[in-house]
């Protein structure tokens, strides 16, 4: 599913910063990504798969370090685009549909050509990207022509997007607000069933999240306001998964930094549940825990009536407002550490597997 509205107030004010397109373009934002490369990193120090890893990167990369690249290919907002990006999405047009799949949260399995999946979504291009790095290079397993350099990125980003509940389990409304399960495609018109484009058109009050967060998450670092721009009153639930919950997650642990957020999760030595299987199978396990973990995301949420929005062009899209229960930022930001630090040991353990 196409994830290019943007809801009214915010995209005007990311257009005044030149980053109109940010807020769909990356799940766990900067932070989030960089910190599954960051416990990768440190996970596969001393083996084989940090040497074929050091092989592909570049003098002084590190997985922390190309983390956010298919996500920065989107923009200008990470600097001027290099001609390593300009070739990649030349040569790959629908690269923005790598990052998620949209599989009704209410359902346990992703299933390959079922509602919400697709051909180049998440799943499909992890699978793509692993044959690759395994030296399974066909027309048939690399349909894309991703390089091996390309696939080891793509990897490590999508290690991180994939555990992003609402990258995985998506909403899908009607009219009412009320969440709704589409078995066909076809059912999800814009009509009767709407899709809403992986929460970015569900709007929660910033003021009342900042509110809760106040008395239930410990205080960060003062966020400077930029002459001119406008403080938006909404927030997309999708850019609350992104970035809040991250930042939430690293003030919780008192660290600041992706790598310092690595250091401490690994010394607290967590329990994460090993893949099983071929490693082609993985994505589908991955997106199979993720589809529960998004049940979680959605506990307790309420959406409103559809609001008609109309962008720059003339095109109607539509929005609902989003009630949370009064500590959602406390278990919230508890997930999504927990889902980041799956990413990062995910990460570390297939490479591991593609390079005993």
């Amino acid at each position: 599913m196409k994830r290019n509205l943007l809801p009214k107030t915010i995209a005007c004010a990311l257009l005044l910063v030149g980053a109109s397109v940010s807020l769909d373009a990356a799940a766990w934002g900067t932070d989030g990504h960089r910190a599954v490369g960051a416990i990768a990193d440190q996970l596969i120090k001393g083996t084989r798969a940090e040497r074929h890893v050091k092989a592909m990167l570049l003098p002084g990369e590190s997985l922390e370090a190309v983390s956010t690249w298919p996500d920065c290919v989107k923009g200008n907002w990470c600097g001027p685009q290099t001609p390593d990006m300009i070739a990649y999405v030349a040569a790959n047009p629908k690269h923005s549909e790598y990052h998620y799949t949209d599989v009704p949260f209410q359902l346990d399995h992703y299933h390959d050509g079922a509602p919400g999946t697709a051909d180049d979504d998440i799943v499909q291009t992890l699978k793509e990207c692993i044959a690759v790095l395994r030296g399974n290079d066909t027309p048939v397993t690399n349909p894309h022509n991703f390089t091996q350099r390309q696939a080891l990125i793509l990897v490590t980003h999508l290690a991180g997007d994939i555990v992003q509940p609402l990258h995985v389990g998506a909403a899908f409304v009607d009219k009412d607000g009320h969440f709704v399960v589409p078995t066909t495609k076809a059912e999800i018109d814009e009509t009767a069933v709407f899709d809403s484009r992986g929460g970015n058109n569900f709007l929660l009050d910033d003021a009342k999240i900042e509110q809760m967060s106040a008395n239930l998450i410990p205080p960060g670092e003062p966020k400077p306001e930029k002459p001119g721009v406008p403080k938006a009153l909404t927030k997309p639930f999708h850019s609350y998964w992104d970035s809040t919950t991250v930042d939430y997650a690293f003030r919780r642990i008192r660290t600041k930094t992706p790598e310092q957020f690595a250091q401490a999760v690994i010394a607290a030595r967590p329990a994460v549940a090993k893949s099983a299987g071929d490693p082609a199978t993985w994505p589908y396990q991955w997106a199979d825990d993720t589809l529960a973990v998004s049940k979680t995301a959605f506990a307790g949420v309420t959406a409103g009536a559809i609001v008609p929005q109309v962008d720059k062009q003339g095109a109607t899209y539509y929005t609902w407002s989003l009630e949370v229960p009064g500590d959602y930022p406390v278990p919230s930001s508890a997930l999504a550490k927990t889902q980041i630090i799956k990413g990062g040991y995910r990460l570390a353990a297939l490479l591991k597997a593609i390079w005993p």
